[in-house]
């Protein structure tokens, strides 16, 4: 008989946002009258329509699609050119940041590349990762057999967890082990919290130091709003030898259901073969993606590509200031009620601290129930996350209103 990946039967139960949407529907068709009230605040989807310099090219290339003269069929699988060239420009290299075009690794989504980048690693590493923490990062390392048997208290032995809590500013200690693969990500999902230049150069001292690779998710790094916090980890000194960097069109571009990506593979990036050999990574990472990827359509690229240019550029900061603005609004209605509240400064996502007596599985089931608005449980997010919730700034200035009030009105 077939055999199945037994690393698939360590999982808990069920991935996080699908448990919130299977509580949402049992609320709902247990309470028909309440669910047109419910307002979602927990999984991070944009909700703005899509800028208009996206849509117009989108349109353009479908249409160049309808024409003998202009059709295109499979493209390199490590993205067009075109769109290469836009974002080593103008992501990196109009900000100072060496980059090269073909560094960047064009894809369907972080979330993917953050999975996936593993294929290139072997599993005898020792891997670090946040607490709380973004999922995705937990549960494939387990799936490629980075992991031992879940704990009872959710956790997993093999990983070695780095506690984010309000005494350190949700940005880990280094550790005082040597550890080979370091997950960072900031600005921080689920915390909204964000890392400085000198925090961020001492997590590239360490990784020189140590010979780790650190594994950088900047999903959110448009939504920075201080100057002096790096959106790159390029921006410090050392980095293209010990990092990865993640990005993606989601957030800032509304590209969620489009989706568009990319990674950032430098060439001098090297790791260690079982016998001690220094290898570039940058190669493996491109026939990883040459084997088991096609790209992202034509369409798409072009629509990616249009975010660059002046108008494009206008919109997607139209879109920030909007998110950014409910962002501040659900701040202060959690302040202004006695919550404890993090981030939402220089990122989408407001971090909560439940109040007193409630559990953040109790705290969602508070909201649902009495305010009709969904939010994240912390515990969801892992062991460190227990006695928080996060609210999503991803909604129209409405329901944001709505969901202040909704907030003060049952604590």
């Amino acid at each position: 008989m077939a055999k199945l990946n037994n690393n698939y039967l360590k999982l808990k139960a069920g991935y996080l946002f699908p448990e919130i949407g299977r509580r949402v529907k049992s609320f709902s068709d247990s309470n028909p009258e309440d669910s047109e009230k419910i307002i979602r605040c927990g999984i991070g989807d944009v909700t703005e329509p899509l800028p208009l310099a996206a849509r117009d090219a989108m349109k353009s290339a479908v249409d160049e699609l309808g024409s003998h003269d202009t059709f295109r069929g499979y493209g390199p699988e490590q993205g067009y050119e075109f769109l290469r060239s836009a974002i080593a420009n103008g992501d990196y290299r109009t900000n100072n940041i060496s980059v090269d075009d073909d560094e960047i690794f064009v894809s369907d989504g972080s979330k993917c590349d953050t999975g996936n980048i593993l294929d290139i690693f072997g599993n005898n590493n020792r891997i670090a990762i946040t607490d709380p923490v973004y999922p995705v990062y937990v549960d494939t390392n387990v799936m490629a057999g980075n992991t031992g048997e879940a704990n009872d208290d959710g956790t997993y032995s093999g990983i070695h967890y780095m506690p984010c809590n309000p005494l350190n500013s949700f940005v880990p200690e280094i550790p005082d082990e040597p550890v080979d693969l370091i997950y960072l990500c900031y600005p921080n999902n689920p915390t909204g919290a964000t890392a400085t230049k000198e925090q961020l150069e001492n997590w590239v001292s360490y990784a020189k130091e140590h010979g780790s690779i650190i594994l950088y998710d900047a999903a959110y790094q448009a939504f920075i709003q201080d100057p002096e916090i790096p959106k790159s980890i390029y921006e410090i000194d050392g980095a293209r030898d010990c990092a990865i960097e993640f990005r993606s069109f989601s957030k800032n571009g509304g590209f969620t259901g489009v989706r568009c990506a990319f990674t950032v593979v430098p060439k001098e990036l090297m790791a260690e073969t079982d016998s001690g050999d220094r290898k570039p990574l940058h190669p493996l990472w491109s026939r990883r993606q040459s084997t088991k990827f096609n790209s992202v359509s034509y369409p798409v690229q072009r629509a990616a590509e249009a975010l660059y240019n002046d108008e494009g550029k206008n919109q997607i900061n139209n879109l920030i200031t909007h998110y950014m603005s409910n962002a501040e609004k659900l701040r202060d209605a959690c302040s202004d009620i006695g919550l404890s509240v993090y981030g939402g400064k220089n990122a989408p996502y407001v971090w909560v601290a439940c109040p007193e007596n409630i559990d953040s599985w109790g705290m969602f089931d508070k909201m649902l129930n009495e305010a009709n608005v969904v939010i994240t449980p912390g515990s969801g997010f892992g062991k460190a996350g227990e006695g928080f919730f996060r609210i999503s700034a991803f909604n129209s200035d409405e329901n944001v209103t709505k969901v202040c009030d909704r907030l003060k009105s049952i604590l």
